[in-house]
């Protein structure tokens, strides 16, 4: 493995670093506290600069109007984006319209691309994603209540979402619903694209994560399809590929979460160490950097993060050698791992803070409270491991 970083990915990685610094740190305690809705008139201004710095999009194809960067490059890219809360929004990288698109481009007719793909690179529209339900286990995608009858030229679909990330605001949703129930498990479900104003497509609120409900971008909707009937030309890829084509859209999307996770590692390590240096304790003088147990977790630290980041540009390696079905157990374990590096490295650097951790007078509050989901989503660190010690054992079976 070469992860030498060229020259040109330098010069992009040091423009992002300086505009995330200079551009959206600042915006930060206002995002904290306000509306999201507040923001968007500040965020376009940011989006429009991207632009012209020509770092729009990083992770979509030239001819699409993006960056058309490696996994490796992009997975760089989002770590330094990861610092901010913003970074992968105004840099037009976020979830989950970095999935939408991929798996869009991937299987999506010319009509599909043209109308929802198109715009959607472009940053003109929003898109969601539907597949976590309250009343089935989300780590197991092929159970699914959500049911799409075919009526006539029509689905008609019924069902209860919820988790589905920046619903509030977007204008279309890719529904997993349950079309073949009489096939076998893995061929059961698809993809259905349904615009958000179609009759039947009911946004029931926005859920509380931690006390905050969030809105537009910032928010998980709760909703609620009631007879929501669409064209079965919205129907995305083969019939019953839905599962497959989740795999499609999970296995890239866990390289961008992780190494967004890393850049929250970077700058909550950061924060520690520079407030360790300063923070002083004692009338001689003395900070909290002399103390012992600083000392050990800003090394347990610098040590996890290296090795979290190591292993999950591996990981993006692999996918861009072998492809992400043939890399699931890099996957899964950067899956589990990374998410609890970061855990211990924001619980870290919020116990240096002391009191002030506790507070919204720095990011960290926001890190802890809204990525502790990240041992959850896209699959419960459990079932990770779990999935990833079977493959391994059944290695040793002969």
């Amino acid at each position: 493995m070469d992860f030498t970083v060229s020259d040109k990915m330098q010069t992009i990685l040091k423009m992002i670093h300086e505009f995330v610094e200079k551009e959206l740190f600042p915006l930060e305690k206002e995002f904290v506290k306000k509306d999201f809705h507040e923001l968007l008139p500040v965020i376009r201004e940011k989006q429009r600069m991207v632009k012209e710095m020509e770092l729009w999009a990083p992770i979509y194809p030239p001819e699409l109007g993006g960056m058309g960067l490696s996994m490796v490059e992009h997975a760089m890219v989002s770590e330094a984006l990861g610092r901010s809360p913003l970074g992968h929004y105004v840099f037009w990288c976020q979830a989950p319209d970095a999935g939408n698109a991929e798996i869009i481009h991937m299987y999506g007719t010319k009509e599909q691309k043209e109308r929802w793909l198109a715009p959607l690179v472009a940053g003109d529209i929003r898109g969601c994603f539907g597949m976590t339900e309250p009343d089935m286990p989300g780590s197991n995608p092929v159970l699914l209540g959500t049911t799409a009858v075919k009526d006539g030229k029509d689905y008609v679909i019924n069902g209860h979402k919820w988790y589905t990330t920046a619903a509030d605001g977007s204008q279309f949703c890719i529904v997993m619903a349950v079309t073949n129930p009489e096939a076998p498990t893995y061929a059961q479900a698809s993809m259905i694209i349904v615009p958000t104003d179609t009759p039947g497509f009911n946004l029931v609120r926005n859920i509380p994560v931690m006390g905050h409900e969030g809105t537009d971008y910032a928010s998980h909707g709760e909703i609620i399809l009631q007879n929501c009937r669409v064209p079965q030309e919205n129907l995305l890829g083969p019939e019953g590929h839905g599962f497959v084509m989740a795999q499609d859209r999970l296995g890239p999307g866990r390289i961008h979460h992780c190494m967004r996770w890393i850049g929250i590692c970077n700058r909550s390590f950061d924060l520690m160490c520079r407030r360790a240096n300063f923070r002083k304790i004692t009338r001689d003088g003395q900070t909290l950097a002399s103390r012992h147990i600083v000392q050990q977790w800003v090394a347990e630290s610098a040590a996890e993060i290296q090795s979290a980041r190591l292993m999950t540009l591996h990981a993006a390696w692999c996918i861009d050698q072998v492809g992400a079905a043939k890399a699931r157990d890099e996957i899964s374990a950067i899956k589990f791992y990374v998410a609890g590096v970061m855990q211990k490295v924001i619980d870290r650097a919020l116990q240096v803070h002391g009191g002030l951790g506790m507070t919204d007078d720095t990011i960290l509050a926001y890190f802890f409270r809204h990525e502790r989901a990240a041992r959850i989503y896209d699959g419960a660190d459990e079932v990770h491991k779990t999935a990833m010690a079977k493959r391994i054992l059944r290695r040793y079976t002969d």
